[in-house]
């Protein structure tokens, strides 16, 4: 059984500033190093530039355990994310909380399960984050993770590609194709944290633009439930504009039981590049 994948795209730290053309064709790859690198250098730091260069090429099925794993960590990150930096973005769940420790007082009249009542509502807030962000993590595991090549590989219009680092998969984004409006959704970006701050999240943006552009897609849309502000920097420095957002969401493993809706929230935003007028 075919099912449609999340669309929850993980959040990076590295922002883009520029939308140049990369050169060559789908089953090329890329080669992306610092900006330092292009200058005339030395030999020494020539081979240290080399060392840092960052090679952007097609999914192989023999990166399927590095992908799942730089996936899986990102998502996993999202969790304390959502519970406590989400928090900061929920100002009626802030003002019911308080209202909720208030009560406390009023209802046991003790001093010190008022002062406990805020880290019981926090520790519910991260324990329903887990809950809900592992279900949408099994879920995507199961269908477009498990099977790269049949999800983005083997559709004409789609397609998933590793960033490789000193002979190691650090990155990873997808391309997904959509035949009903003609545009292709950014997807699945993710940049290992160890190798953060290389320009890593910069050369996989760029690849994706060059890839719908080649292949006259009208537009580049995606949509994110980052909570981190990076994430959002990143898509409008790549030339995005947000179209949309919904404090309703919902993602694959949400029961919305009354607890589920206490303790989780999520912002979905939704982005837009056009590339050409329809």
């Amino acid at each position: 059984m075919h099912f449609s994948s999340p669309k929850m795209v993980c959040e990076t730290k590295i922002v883009a500033d520029e939308h140049d053309a990369i050169p060559g064709s789908k089953k090329e790859s890329m080669m992306w190093s610092s900006p330092a690198s292009s200058a005339a250098l030395n030999p020494a730091e020539a081979k240290d530039a080399r060392k840092d260069a960052v090679f952007i090429r097609e999914f192989e099925r023999g990166d399927q355990q590095e992908v799942r794993r730089i996936f899986y960590e990102g998502i996993m990150e999202r969790i304390p994310n959502t519970a406590f930096r989400g928090l900061r973005q929920q100002p009626r769940t802030q003002l019911l909380y308080a209202f909720l420790t208030v009560m406390c007082f009023f209802v046991t009249k003790s001093v010190t399960l008022t002062c406990c009542a805020p880290l019981l509502l926090v520790g519910a807030r991260y324990y329903y984050s887990r809950k809900v962000i592992q279900s949408y993590l099994d879920c995507a595991l199961h269908t477009d993770m498990a099977d790269i090549e049949t999800y983005y590989m083997t559709p004409t219009g789609s397609c998933f590609w590793v960033a490789v680092l000193d002979g190691q998969v650090v990155g990873i984004v997808a391309a997904q194709g959509r035949e009903d409006d003609n545009t292709v959704e950014l997807r699945r970006m993710s940049v290992d944290s160890r190798y953060r701050g290389k320009g890593i999240a910069k050369a996989l943006g760029r690849r994706v633009l060059e890839f719908a552009v080649r292949k006259n897609y009208t537009a580049v849309v995606l949509g994110t439930t980052a909570v981190k502000l990076a994430a959002h920097k990143l898509y409008e420095s790549l030339g995005f504009r947000r179209t949309g957002q919904s404090e309703d969401y919902r993602l694959p493993g949400m029961s919305r039981s009354v607890l589920e809706r206490l303790f989780f929230q999520i912002r979905y935003s939704r982005y837009r590049l056009q590339l050409r007028e329809e």
